[in-house]
């Protein structure tokens, strides 16, 4: 991460979009840096995290969206610099403080940060935040490579400070996780002394104050679409000889249309917007004017393509423009890709494929024959793995399992097999309770750590004020791992790596007013068992906190000190009878030749098979 701190303008530097941005930051001077860990935007606050001293700018890992666009929102209105970053799904989370934020306006630039994930690599919907500009009012702009996720960080800070508003810097997976070359800027410093001017009627939101200030923002959206218009990031990048047709494209997608373009040949023109809200009109309507037809190409929902119709009414009303609605040449689903895109121009132009894609799909379908097939999985040693057994063991199968976003989420899994209702951060508490209301059935919802203190608390005020007989299981492994091992409010260190408070979650359950709380090692499989039939036969709500290391920690701090993990062994004793298979589905118990054997590679010597082996036929390995 240093090589983002060398003050070397003009430096080429192979960078990856969210470590641009993170530069970015350092460049702007951006003095606040706060966030909650989500892919694709975890790296963003990573890359800070890790020389946020040495910078002189502050970092924090907030417990949810919402406070880290309040906590990034106050130092903004205290003329600070300041950048909030996080998945798409954690706008939803802040999107309550954003729209009013609007219109109160901030006094420091101010950038929030939503990455939006087509395809769900890692996530649970694909929701277009494109439309949270258009909801809040707010400027948006859009980067297609590293270079520009760096420069309109900097650009998004100046009209934030210009416009007095925030403004969204929306990227994808794609843009976020492609390393590109980038050109360095000059360094600034950042400033972290502000000062608050009390304003009340531009602070204070109650009605009397909100009212007048809508017209205010509707203004300032004026002036963002003269910006827009004048905007580096909106132009036409390649002026082509055929009138007939026009392409119209942003982000990721800009890369997959200039790709398939030339593939097919198409000597067509491209206008590329990189500020997307609001639209340059102007420059959009002139575009429509010197074309016949024009091509829309965008990811997820036709959001360009509903604005570009709007104005070709008043341009253009004649002109035909193919996308998404209609006749749907582009998916409203999924990531494009320049196949995808190559397939859908031609369709539309008439132009033949150059390319048979129909022999390299039979080509690929004979190699993927020969892949093993590698769905995601818990690592080998997880606690959570423990956890599971111990639940399903204990409540059985006619138990009912709300669960949650975090890597306990693969416990859907086979031979596992818990989970049973996932929607967003912190709803299987809440979810469990109405299951448990009308259905008297035991609901234990499954919820981690990190995401405990993100959403989980009001769920379970509202279990204890509302007397619902269930059960959370909160299985804490000590870091937020999913997103690459964040603190988080219970690991006692801060996003500046300084030490601090350890909020315990089983004392975060009593201050909440359960009164049966236990905290369980899951690989103390009798305690762990005895604790939760307690809970089960409680008559009120009830909370098992299953503690135990993140299995990938584990093994870095053994690294680091130098022991060397010794795996299990299977004995003579084994009758392969498959029990650990079958009930575990640890990635280091194997079949090879009809026989149980464990990969030395992948054992974590965690002891879990050998304490559901009914033959002790597995033995513990020696550490050095």
């Amino acid at each position: 991460m240093r090589v983002l701190l060398k003050d070397s303008p003009g430096k080429h530097v192979l960078l990856l979009g969210n470590e641009a941005i993170a530069r970015g930051i350092l460049e702007a001077g951006i003095g606040i840096v706060t966030t909650y860990p989500g892919t694709p935007a975890s790296e963003i606050g990573d890359s800070i995290s890790a020389i946020a001293a040495e910078a002189g700018l502050y970092m924090e890992y907030s417990t949810n969206e919402i406070v880290a666009v309040e906590v990034a929102a106050g130092a903004a209105n205290c003329g600070i610099r300041a950048l909030t970053a996080m998945k798409h799904v954690g706008l939803n989370v802040a999107s309550d403080l954003v729209m009013t934020l609007a219109y109160a306006g901030v006094r420091g630039g101010f950038v929030i940060v939503t990455a939006d994930d087509p395809e769900c690599y890692s996530s649970q919907n694909e929701q277009d935040n494109r439309f949270y500009a258009l909801f809040s009012n707010l400027p948006c702009l859009e980067p297609s490579n590293p270079q520009e996720a760096k420069d309109m960080t900097i650009s998004a800070i100046e009209i934030s400070e210009k416009l007095e508003l925030p403004v969204l810097l929306r990227t994808t997976t794609r843009i976020g996780h492609t390393r590109g070359p980038v050109v360095y800027g000059k360094l600034t410093k950042p400033n972290l002394k502000g000062e608050f001017i009390r304003d009340v009627k531009r602070l204070v939101m109650v009605p009397r104050n909100s009212r007048p200030k809508h017209p205010v923002l509707l203004k300032s959206l004026e002036k963002a679409k003269e910006i827009s218009e004048k905007s580096p990031y909106n132009s036409v990048m390649h002026e082509g000889k055929n009138k007939e047709f026009g392409v119209i494209s942003s982000s990721s997608a800009y890369n997959y249309a200039v790709e398939a373009a030339d593939l097919l040949g198409l000597d067509v023109s491209i206008l590329k917007l990189g500020m997307t809200h609001p639209l340059p009109e102007k420059m959009i309507g002139q575009f429509l004017e010197r074309h016949e037809k024009i091509i829309v190409v965008e990811e997820l929902e036709p959001y360009l393509e509903m604005q570009v119709k709007a104005i070709a009414k008043d341009y253009a009303p004649t002109i035909e423009i193919y996308g998404k609605m209609n006749k749907q040449y582009f998916p409203r689903e999924g990531e494009l890709s320049t196949r995808m895109v190559a397939t859908s121009l031609a369709k539309i132009t008439g132009k033949k494929l150059p390319i048979d894609f129909g022999k390299i799909d039979e080509r690929y379908a004979e190699v993927a024959r020969d892949l093993p097939s590698r769905p995601p999985i818990l690592c080998a040693g997880c606690p959570h793995r423990a956890s599971f057994y111990i639940i399903k063991k204990v409540a059985g199968e006619k138990a009912i399992y709300p669960t949650d976003i975090g890597c306990y989420a693969l416990g859907i899994a086979p031979p596992l097999n818990v989970g049973d209702i996932m929607i967003c951060m912190g709803a299987s508490i809440g979810t469990a309770q109405g299951i448990s209301k009308v259905t008297g059935a035991n609901t234990i919802a499954i919820i981690g750590d990190s995401t405990f203190f993100h959403a989980g608390i009001p769920g379970l005020i509202n279990a204890v004020y509302n007397n619902h007989k269930i059960v959370v299981a909160v299985l804490d492994n000590l870091t937020t791992a999913m997103t690459g091992h964040q603190p988080h409010p219970g690991t006692g260190v801060t996003g500046m790596h300084s030490p601090t408070e350890k909020i315990l979650v089983e004392k975060v359950a009593e201050g909440c007013g359960v009164k049966y709380v236990k905290v369980v090692d899951p690989f103390k499989i009798k305690e762990a068992e005895a604790a939760l039939k307690g809970a089960l036969q409680y008559p009120r709500p009830s909370v098992i906190v299953f503690r135990a290391p993140c299995a990938l920690m584990v093994a870095r701090e053994k690294r680091r000190k130098g022991v060397k993990i010794m795996p299990f062994k299977i004995t003579d004793k084994c009758t392969n009878c498959m029990a650990c298979i079958k009930l575990l589905g640890c990635p280091a118990l194997i079949v090879e030749n009809e026989k149980v054997s464990i990969n030395e590679a992948l054992c974590m010597a965690c002891g879990l098979c050998a304490s559901v082996c009914p033959y002790d036929a597995i033995e513990c390995g020696e550490t050095d």
